[in-house]
């Protein structure tokens, strides 16, 4: 199952007993302060570098304003410190990540816009002659660097925990969805310090199983063990922490779970259910050193509705024109290939339960159902050959730009399903209704799409709560780093 940033950053956790060994919670409390401090000083050190960089080559192209350098200086210490004021008012330094990385691309995409936009009345004010171009290099720019810096970051955190400085190990209770969704979180937030090292469940089916990360290449995984919870079992992971990770366990078996932690010395938190979806966002919350905050986000401003529909319009346009050679050769494939129509056209439901008419090349021979549980095997009788092609590329999808043009669908978000699965959604899986379905979105990006839409709706959920138009850049530029790297 899907482990969505969403659900599994809004986990309301409550601590048990604190029996926690001081010596290494203090280690790992140390760890992340310098790591915190560390990252704060990056980033002010790569934003004021990256518009002194932007001045000087300025400066070097004899473009614009010829700065000084006294004011460069001014310029890139301000820069640097509005935009980690910025990044600490977003939540950055808080050691949470988030789902496929999607919310730290959209967190440098915007941070450095908005720390540039409040630069400039104090560059008015201060009389720093900045030019219009230095600006446009520092917007391009920043964001790029300060991308890589915080890649390299994570990956230096990353070995220091492999070298076992700075964390604390985790057992997980419950193989779940739930224990699934916690595990995949942890692993994704290698800045908290908790490393999962096991997940033990009471169903002997999933003994001896691992438990993948739902990222894009699932690198990450953790061992299932066959329960139940005991002392000797906890002390065999030498943990530190046991996370209960079953929705409505009961009192009976939680006290048990309860009096095997403390015998092992461990610290315990209880996780319950996390379908609860509420609809308003409160603070951050570190409970007993772990996990998070509540809910959802804001309404989507009108300014930021009409800047992703004039983006929708532009890019749709200019990919239909850019791609009219391709279109035709993939038309004249699918004629060759099987008797039938190029085009298939199918009612899909829209925004707010609208039905409208979507286009995709034919990948299926004719005689086919139109509506009916889609593929999930390449080797499906019901796909033509030219079909299996253009599945695997996502090639069948490229008409949809059609419907984006004409405003139907978006180029970002939740995907649109036929109705008689519409049919069947439960109040939760009606949510993602709220917002214009997308060609791309959240759960194409992960390995959750093996599986059904529906079923993994927790990837919607979580766009439509943080949606805006640098989400959507973030999601547009990691669909095209997925597909660089052939959708693995």
């Amino acid at each position: 199952m899907a482990a969505p940033d969403s659900f599994a950053s809004s986990l309301y956790v409550e601590p048990l007993t604190t029996s926690r060994k001081e010596r290494q919670t203090i280690s790992r409390e140390l760890f992340r302060r310098v790591t915190t401090l560390s990252e704060i000083s990056v980033d002010f050190l790569t934003c004021a570098s990256s518009i002194s960089a932007a001045c000087l080559m300025c400066r070097s192209l004899r473009i614009g304003n010829q700065i000084q350098y006294p004011e460069l200086a001014s310029v890139s210490i301000l820069f640097g410190l509005f935009s980690v004021l910025l990044l600490q008012a977003d939540g950055a330094y808080q050691g949470i990540g988030s789902l496929l990385q999607i919310r730290e691309t959209e967190r440098a995409l915007r941070i450095p816009a908005q720390a540039l936009f409040f630069l400039l009345p104090f560059c008015f004010l201060l009389k720093l002659n900045i030019s219009r171009a230095t600006f446009l290099i520092a917007f391009f720019l920043t964001p790029l660097l300060l991308s890589l810096q915080k890649k390299m970051l994570s990956l230096a955190i990353l070995t220091l925990h492999a070298k076992s400085y700075g964390i604390d190990r985790v057992v997980v209770y419950g193989a779940g969805d739930t224990g699934s969704r916690v595990v995949s979180k942890l692993l994704y937030s290698p800045r908290l310090g908790l490393r999962p090292v096991a997940v033990i469940d009471d169903d002997p089916a999933t003994a001896g199983a691992y438990m993948f990360e739902m990222g894009y290449r699932r690198c990450l995984s953790v061992l299932v063990q066959h329960g139940p919870v005991t002392p000797a079992l906890l002390k065999s992971s030498q943990c530190n922490l046991l996370i209960v990770a079953i929705p409505n366990i009961s009192p009976e078996k939680l006290m048990a779970v309860t009096h095997a932690a403390e015998q092992a010395g461990l610290s315990i938190v209880v996780i319950p259910d996390l379908a609860i979806q509420g609809c308003q966002r409160t603070g951050p919350a570190d409970v007993d050193d772990f996990l998070l905050t509540s809910f959802i986000a804001p309404a989507v401003s009108r300014h930021d509705s009409i800047a992703k529909r004039a983006a929708d319009l532009v890019l749709s346009s200019l990919l239909l024109v850019l791609l009219a050679p391709l279109f035709l050769l993939i038309a004249l494939l699918i004629w060759l290939d099987s008797p039938g129509p190029a085009l298939f056209v199918q009612k899909r439901v829209g925004r707010n339960g609208e039905l409208f008419n979507i286009y995709k090349f034919r990948s299926m021979h004719t005689n086919v159902p139109p509506y009916e549980l889609s593929p999930r095997q390449s080797c499906d009788p019901r796909i033509t050959r030219v079909g299996r092609f253009l599945r695997r590329n996502s090639l069948d999808e490229l008409p949809q730009l059609l419907n984006v043009f004409l405003g139907d669908m978006s180029l970002v978000g939740p995907r649109p399903e036929m109705p008689f699965i519409v049919e069947s959604y439960n109040s939760q899986q009606r949510q993602r209704l709220q917002v214009t379905p997308g060609i791309t979105g959240l759960w194409q990006l992960s390995a959750a799409r093996v599986f059904s839409i529906h079923e993994n709706v927790h990837y919607d959920l979580y766009y439509i709560r943080n949606r805006s138009l640098s989400m959507d850049v973030a999601i547009l530029i990691h669909t095209l780093l997925f597909a660089m790297r052939g959708g693995v």
